[in-house]
């Protein structure tokens, strides 16, 4: 069984906006939903999880039917961090009796860009070698700072992977991780890779993300999603 859980517990502050991004809308339809949408387009995606900000249940639910996103099989609450959130909705699929040996592919409610591609190498790589981490190689100079401002350190870009989501694990495994990580302190990590390697002694795989896989943060980053939305690749691009 292959479970994608969307990630929407957050309320967003950093848009500056009075509606949570995850359900602000892009050409008449919610973020939230054009990312469910990937899912439910996809064959091998039995159904789909969303760790949903309290208070919005309800709106996450009619505007699911309005979609007809029938993959949604359940609903939980988010936590105050996003760790917290991933948390909840994994114990949340064990307490549903989804079996340990279920894929679940924990994905960002706020990339709705996400590629059919994308999603059938998370599936085929986790099967083969216990999960999969989606990323893009960096292609940008690094420096490093201290504060932001000033800086007199350069780092080597040719090791450097910029994870994206889905990262993708059997349920068993990421909840083996979040009890490890419990026992040793561990309580506000990014991301799933990021505590995968906190706890350690995990192998990750790399997954081939993407560029148009972007994550809707800012007032910016809607108009790129809005720009990339409305833009086909010219017919000579191979």
């Amino acid at each position: 069984m292959n479970i994608a859980l969307l990630i929407a517990g957050g309320s967003g502050n950093r848009m500056g906006q009075d509606i949570p991004k995850q359900f602000m809308h892009v050409d008449g339809c919610p973020i939230i939903i054009h990312t469910m949408q990937c899912f439910q387009r996809h064959p091998d995606i039995d159904g789909i999880a969303v760790v949903c900000l309290k208070g919005w249940e309800t709106v996450l639910q009619a505007y699911a039917n309005q979609f007809s996103i029938d993959k949604l099989k359940w609903i939980f609450p988010g936590g105050n961090t996003g760790m917290e959130s991933i948390h909840n909705g994994i114990y949340g699929l064990r307490d549903a009796g989804v079996d340990g040996d279920a894929l679940v592919l924990i994905h960002d409610s706020v990339r709705p860009l996400l590629s059919q591609d994308i999603i059938s190498s998370n599936i085929a790589v986790c099967q083969a070698y216990g999960c999969a981490i989606t990323g893009i190689k960096c292609r940008e100079a690094i420096l490093e700072s201290e504060d932001g401002f000033s800086t007199h350190t350069s780092i080597s870009r040719d090791k450097l992977i910029r994870t994206q989501t889905p990262q993708t694990f059997r349920l068993k495994s990421i909840i083996d991780v979040h009890e490890e990580a419990r026992l040793k302190g561990i309580a506000d990590s990014v991301a799933s890779c990021t505590l995968v390697a906190e706890v350690g002694g995990r192998e990750m795989y790399i997954v081939p993300g993407s560029e148009k896989n972007i994550k809707i943060t800012t007032v910016e980053d809607l108009e790129i999603l809005k720009a990339l939305m409305h833009t086909a690749k010219d017919e000579w691009l191979k």
